[in-house]
């Protein structure tokens, strides 16, 4: 059964997201059957690269609120990164835009290591304060993953796999996602934000149990 997961590299939620719905699922029996396919969505498409702007500087900005304000907003958010075991270091956070780091992901992709791809790329975010638009950082990131450096480094540096990243952004658009985390379940039910793990596990059983019957049926149509 395949689930599809909408995120941005620099979305905290996304993160906690993660942690939540990889708790439910360890908690399916058969969660060999699951295939989890992470799409790409940018919440500021438009951000400029500027490792010299900490990211409470840059969410006072955007949000139009105080310096202090946008401290809280974030010591907030670590709290509840905590509950779930994620370290996160804002003050180390650089801003910085998410396209690289979405076409590195389709690289993984196809290489079947993008699940991998996708944590490195958000503790070194979130956590080791790594600027995640750098092509020397994720070229660390490729050798870390096992992945052929120099065709790695090719892609990056040319724009190989950006309309991949733009066609799941149009996606998301069509499907009506405006935020994420997104999770969908089989293309039948879905779960906006980094819900509790309890909606998590109720909805991939009631997935999986459908899923289940439907390939039941299949198997039995196709004899």
């Amino acid at each position: 059964m395949k689930i599809e997961i909408w995120s941005d590299v620099m979305c905290p939620f996304c993160y906690i997201g993660k942690r939540k719905f990889e708790a439910a699922l360890d908690q399916l029996k058969d969660k060999k059957d699951i295939e989890i396919e992470w799409k790409s969505f940018q919440l500021s498409p438009d951000m400029t690269t500027n490792p010299d702007k900490n990211i409470h500087q840059y969410l006072a900005e955007h949000k139009g609120i105080s310096l202090e304000e946008a401290k809280k907003m974030n010591n907030y958010v670590t709290e509840m990164a905590k509950n779930v075991g994620l370290d996160y270091h804002f003050e180390k956070a650089i801003v910085a835009n998410s396209m690289m780091a979405h076409r590195f992901l389709h690289f993984s992709k196809t290489k079947y290591k993008q699940n991998e791809a996708e944590e490195l790329l958000f503790k070194s975010y979130f956590t080791d304060g790594k600027n995640t638009d750098d092509l020397d950082t994720l070229i660390d990131l490729g050798k870390q993953l096992e992945l052929d450096v120099l065709e790695l480094t090719k892609v990056l540096k040319s724009n190989e796999f950006e309309n991949d990243v733009k066609a799941d952004i149009q996606e998301a658009q069509e499907l009506g996602i405006n935020g994420v985390p997104f999770f969908v379940f089989d293309r039948k039910y879905a779960i906006s934000g980094a819900q509790e793990t309890e909606l998590f596990i109720n909805t991939l059983q009631t997935a999986y149990q459908e899923w289940e019957m439907d390939n039941s049926q299949n198997r039995v149509n196709l004899n």
